[in-house]
């Protein structure tokens, strides 16, 4: 989707409708898990469709049926969130309904620009978010938008709360969606529930968790961020750069056995590395690195197929910038794979005890968190008008978050998305290009 950034004009119709459940589902409170507590964002999401044999106009009476059939399997996303007497979120069952809008856009489907870099004021217009919302509780669990072209093309717009699923089950929910729309089973039934993933009693906290940890910003790098524009953009790691990469990641170290390290390693290291060059931190200012495992696999015994909720839990690790910075590239692999090989099912385990005893919120204060949606299949979408064309997200969710998306032919390249101050952008411009 090429062509330069036009303004985009969307007409939502009003007033958007209540989507339920085609039969009747469990009514009551919906368990979530403490994983699922900690991570009540909404990501947007957006999927644009265009087939040469099919034009736009059951689009949205299409979508809408499907949505109103897969809701019987998913049928806590047509409830509302509500704070449960322990005090926690939970999933009241009211059957209410997945809030859904039709809208137009004055323009063809490829005027839109490039929507491989989040660009929230236009790409938001095509998702249906509730203005008058004052908390999260006063959000529906999803909102969808379906905008006709004039090309014959549609963009799906959702709104999903993060604590309804991770990348993974949100995946499972669109793809099912589609399976649904046309006239398929279910390949992965959703599993819904949570109550296996409650904490001990008592609870048996085992790890330090500094994923909880509050670093002092001793760099202010929060004023950077306050007073110069903040810039996003794309950097593409293609298959080749990914090799020089990797290379570069193994050199002068007696760690990296075999030689190798996983592009994912190889990538955040780089990454963190780069954006606290880039944002000048002082060298002994802690920095710390967040992202998320899934530990599907890894409990015991693991998740079973198709769990609906979060089953990932975010790993860390922290060190002084000036450490960071200073050595090669390859020390900040090994970092990245010790947080990986930190995730086992007693660290998971103790990680929801500790939500279970404090009740603490990640810290992002001096961090990265990274985001990787690399492997996740929402290219393979299909309502009946073949895969989308481009899929990604509308916005990156906070300053502190880059994302990792897969892109180009056979999504071999990665597309490194991350927002900076302006004159930080430059030095991570100037990095990326020395690869």
């Amino acid at each position: 989707m090429k062509g330069a950034n036009i303004h985009l004009e969307v007409l939502q119709k009003e007033p958007a409708a209540l989507v339920k459940p085609e039969s009747e589902t469990p009514k009551g409170l919906y368990f979530l898990s403490n994983l699922d507590q900690n991570i009540a964002v909404i990501v947007r999401t957006i999927y644009c469709f265009k087939s040469e044999e099919r034009g736009n106009e059951d689009a949205v009476q299409v979508i809408k049926k499907a949505l109103s059939k897969v809701l019987v399997h998913y049928y806590p996303l047509a409830g509302r969130l509500t704070i449960s007497p322990e005090g926690k979120l939970t999933v009241d069952c009211t059957e209410e309904g997945v809030v859904f809008v039709e809208a137009e856009a004055t323009c063809k489907m490829d005027e839109i620009g490039d929507i491989t870099k989040p660009d929230p004021e236009t790409l938001g217009k095509l998702v249906y978010d509730v203005v008058d919302a004052k908390n999260i509780l006063e959000v529906p669990p999803v909102t969808a938008q379906v905008t006709k072209f004039k090309c014959g093309g549609f963009v799906l717009g959702l709104c999903m709360n993060h604590c309804m699923f991770d990348g993974i089950g949100a995946m499972e929910f669109v793809n099912s969606w589609g399976q649904v729309a046309r006239g398929l089973p279910l390949a992965t039934p959703p599993f819904s529930d949570r109550t296996i993933l409650t904490a001990r009693n008592p609870p048996n906290i085992e790890n330090l968790h500094q994923e909880f940890e509050e670093i002092e910003d001793k760099s202010n790098v929060h004023s950077l961020y306050t007073k110069e524009p903040t810039l996003h953009r794309s950097f593409c790691f293609d298959p080749e750069k990914i090799k020089k990469l990797k290379l570069q990641a193994t050199e002068n170290s007696e760690s990296l056995l075999g030689n190798s390290c996983t592009t994912f390693e190889a990538l955040s290291a780089f990454v963190w590395r780069a954006r606290t060059k880039s944002l000048k931190m002082l060298s002994d200012q802690k920095t710390k690195l967040l992202f998320a495992v899934d530990g599907r696999a890894k409990f015991e015994p693991p998740l079973p197929k198709g769990y609906f909720g979060n089953g990932i839990v975010l790993t860390n690790s922290i060190c002084e910038a000036g450490e960071l910075t200073e050595k090669p590239l390859s020390y900040a692999v090994g970092l990245v794979r010790e947080a990986i090989k930190m995730v086992t099912d007693g660290y998971m385990r103790s990680a929801i005890d500790y939500f279970e005893v404090t009740r603490a919120r990640p810290s992002l204060s001096s961090t990265l968190l990274i985001t990787t949606w690399s492997r996740l299949g929402f290219h393979t979408t299909d309502f009946g008008w073949g895969e989308p064309v481009l899929s990604g997200p509308v916005a990156l969710p906070e300053k502190e978050v880059t994302l990792f998306l897969s892109h180009g032919e056979q999504r071999r390249s990665i597309n490194v998305l991350l927002g900076l101050p302006a004159s930080a952008m430059d030095v991570f411009q100037e990095q990326f290009l020395q690869i």
